[in-house]
């Protein structure tokens, strides 16, 4: 009973050598390399969808505050038109 568990660690400490089994160690690695760069795409979707929301966010105030001030310009060439015409 001993040698076989002596034999069966052996066998787990040693690297595979079978291309075989190279190939799976390789898949596997492959897998997880795949799963930890699907993970990092979903959260950088996730940040853009929020970045996107804000930017519209912000350049909504933007567009009002732009219409205050040409609304305010207009009002104000408008005003002294018409003081300059009734002089």
């Amino acid at each position: 009973m001993p040698a076989k568990k002596a034999q069966a660690k052996a066998a787990k400490t040693t690297k595979p050598t079978t291309p075989t089994a190279l190939a799976l160690k390789a898949l596997e690695r492959i897998a997880k390399h795949e799963k930890e760069c699907g993970e990092r795409w979903a959260e950088c979707t996730v940040e853009l969808r929020e970045l996107k929301e804000a930017s519209k966010a912000h350049a909504a105030r933007w567009e009002k505050l732009a219409w205050l001030v040409v609304g305010t310009v207009l009002t104000t060439a408008l005003a002294g038109w018409v003081t300059v015409i009734l002089k």
